[in-house]
């Protein structure tokens, strides 16, 4: 990565959110609309690596064997290597900022930075010795020997890039604290790049290891795209642990809660990889391929617009700025609403094709069908992942990390009760819970013998549904309103456009079909698909236009007008 330069229209800027509301708009729409483009253009990396290893590996014990490796450094990861800690990191760093206190903030980025690595080496080396044990007993008890050891092998590996990820995602938090999101966003798109690598470079002298070498890989490239941001915003790191500094610990304090609300969500995902593994071979692989795909328009939507929404939040918590935040959180929401609601209606659509462009080598049209049951069971929680993205936001920002901590257990116990009941594994007297509700929802293919594992994801999909109506509910009695009147009428408008967008690509298909061209070449997959998306697309645009969603009218006006006192704002 290189430092930007001074054409891209960018400056330094000292505080994280302007006092100006639609100078802040504008930003926020700016910003969004450069990292859709820049996770997008990950994403499509993303898609060539899925496009390799499903031809290599299809859903096979092997590829299960990657899947659950990839577990446990996931959650060390999402606990202690950014994920949580940025949650806490942020506001207070923002604060600092926008209080002008930026010695004692780069005070307190080198010593968490400092503790953070020191606590994943320590963390990385016990489960590298306990590797064997942990996927015999807790990650994988139902896989054979062979494949147990693979596991064991491929973990290891992994947990090299959970150390630079320990460094990489706070100053991830360190930048967009400065409202810069540029660098930010290219960093998936170095780790992509290195994961890429090593499925087309590395997979046929390694196997398997070959793309945990290249995840490690591309752990170094998403941190070394930051440093230059660094650089340029003046970070100024010092040899100390800070323990006894008492913002350090404030931060700490508001983290914990957090870990262990994350650390719900990790383990009920170790507990789908559990299951999964006592089905038949191929169900892990399955609930990953489900994941992933419905993941493309979440991290489009909804983490996209987390990001952006977390430090403006934050700062205007800091600053009293009540007003501001219910306007901004409200526009953050009915964005996600408008854009993920025909996303997940399209997904559903359009998601047995989708699937049909992995069917190479050993991913066949059985393989498609078990993935379209995990898809299809994402895809009924896309939205509320997505809304999730900015609802827990908005409590870290009032630094409250209790109660989204509450919420989540609630939605872990109601997912880890329905993913042993809809995996078909717990019996009722004459019949299972699986097949009750197999009969309600037909599509999700609940009672084929490999099927099962679809409802593993609509457990989770339930259970995100609970956790975001509690946040949702708490923030509008805290908030005294979140604009809810302005939220339903978008949401009213977004479901009569997504209607006749449905309408249009299912139109599209038939007429597809009818003319022979249904069950054709690659090629004429891609060309159904590409129809299905534009004119269902621009459908929706139109009908949204007609009904005079202003949202849509807003964010084009606000995109393209400029500032009266042309600032520059922060890329």
């Amino acid at each position: 990565m290189a430092v930007p330069s001074a054409d891209m229209n960018v400056e330094r800027s000292d505080t994280p959110v302007s006092s100006d509301g639609e100078t802040r708009t504008r930003h926020i729409i700016r910003s969004t609309i450069l990292m859709i483009f820049l996770f997008a253009t990950a994403k499509v990396i993303s898609l060539a690596q899925t496009f390799i290893i499903a031809r290599t590996f299809g859903i096979s014990k092997s590829y299960d064997a990657f899947v659950s490796a990839s577990r446990i450094p996931e959650l060390l990861v999402v606990l202690i290597a950014g994920g949580a800690l940025n949650y806490a990191f942020i506001p207070v760093f923002s604060g600092l900022l926008a209080q002008g206190d930026r010695k004692k903030g780069w005070e307190l980025a080198s010593q968490l930075v400092n503790t953070v690595f020191g606590a994943a080496l320590l963390v990385s080396s016990i489960v590298f010795i306990l590797a064997p044990w942990l996927v015999s007993n807790v990650i994988a008890p139902g896989f054979d020997v062979a494949t147990a050891a693979q596991t064991a092998e491929l973990l290891r590996i992994l947990l090299l890039g959970t150390i630079i990820f320990s460094v990489s995602g706070l100053v991830s938090g360190m930048l967009q604290s400065h409202n810069h999101f540029l660098l930010p966003s290219l960093s998936p798109i170095m780790y992509d790049l290195g994961i890429l690598f090593g499925v087309v470079f590395l997979i046929k002298p390694f196997g398997l290891n070959g793309i945990a070498i290249g995840t490690v890989f591309g752990a170094i490239l998403h941190l070394s795209i930051q440093i230059p941001g660094l650089i340029r915003f003046r970070a100024r790191w010092s040899a100390q642990l800070g323990w006894r500094n008492p913002t350090f610990r404030r931060v700490l304090i508001l983290m914990l809660p957090r870990i262990i609300g994350l650390g719900v969500f990790q383990i009920n995902m170790l507990i789908m990889t559990n299951i999964g593994s006592r089905l038949s071979e191929g169900s892990i692989s399955a609930i990953d391929w489900g994941w992933r795909l419905m993941q493309i328009p979440q991290t489009l939507i909804g983490t996209v617009m987390g990001i952006v929404i977390f430090p403006t939040l934050a700062a205007l918590s800091a600053l009293g700025d009540d007003v501001g935040k219910r306007t901004s959180f409200s526009g953050a929401l009915r964005f996600i609403l408008i854009a993920s609601i025909p996303s997940a209606l399209g997904l559903l659509l359009v998601g047995r094709n989708m699937i049909r462009l992995l069917e190479r080598g050993a991913f066949d049209a059985s393989a498609s069908a078990l993935v379209y049951s995990t898809l299809s069971a994402f895809t009924l929680g896309l939205i509320v992942h997505s809304i999730m993205e900015i609802a827990a936001r908005a409590f870290y920002a009032d630094k409250d990390t209790l109660t989204p901590l509450w919420a989540a257990l609630g939605a872990a116990a109601i997912n880890f009760v329905l993913a042993y009941l809809l995996s078909g594994i717990f019996q009722v007297e004459g019949d299972s819970f699986m097949h009750i509700v197999a009969r309600m929802i037909p599509s999700l293919n609940l009672t084929d013998p490999r099927g099962s594992v679809g409802g593993l994801a609509l457990a989770n999909s339930l259970g995100t549904t609970f956790e975001v109506i509690v946040l949702l509910w708490v923030l509008r009695r805290r908030w005294h309103g979140i604009e809810e009147g302005q939220i339903i009428t978008t949401t009213l408008k977004t479901l009569a456009a997504s209607a006749a967008m449905g309408v249009t690509v299912v139109l599209v298909g038939t007429l597809w079909t009818a003319l022979g061209l249904g069950s054709r070449s690659f090629v004429f997959i891609v060309v159904e698909l590409g129809l299905q998306v534009v004119l269902g697309g621009l459908v929706f645009l139109g009908v949204g236009f007609a009904l005079r969603m202003t949202e849509l009218q807003d964010m084009l006006q606000r995109l393209l007008r400029r500032s009266p006192d042309k600032t520059k704002v922060v890329a």
